[in-house]
């Protein structure tokens, strides 16, 4: 049945789960919120159905791809913030003012000159 189709994918599946989500959320709430919950759940679930029953393959893995690597990025910021909490006893993260880098810095160093390991940028801060 579907041969030629795209079929299932991460994106599919996240759009359909979504979809649910706000279809109960939509049975919970009221008033205005309940309409939109719905109608937003009714496009979700629309447009995943659409996607598994379509041909247009390459135009669908596109639109995959892409959400695969929001959600990678996502998920690297999450990991990174997690990282920072676990090590916030033994080191001081900052960010470089030149290219935004987090640096991480032993703690109790006093007043140290901190060299940008990705553009060279230094920079003198209290740890």
């Amino acid at each position: 049945m579907l041969y030629g189709r795209n079929g299932v994918d991460p994106y599919s599946r996240f759009l359909s789960v979504s979809g649910c989500v706000m279809l109960v959320a939509g049975m919970v709430l009221h008033g205005v919120f309940r309409t939109i919950c719905m109608v937003v759940a009714i496009v979700e679930i629309a447009y995943s159905t659409m996607r598994v029953f379509s041909r247009r393959i390459d135009k669908r893995r596109a639109e995959n791809i892409r959400y695969l690597k929001l959600r990678e990025s996502f998920l690297n910021s999450r990991r990174l913030r997690r990282e920072q909490w676990r090590q916030r006893k033994d080191y001081k993260f900052f960010k470089c003012p030149a290219c935004k880098t987090t640096l991480r810095v032993p703690r109790g160093k006093g007043k140290i000159r901190v060299v940008c390991r990705r553009c060279g940028n230094s920079f003198q801060t209290k740890t």
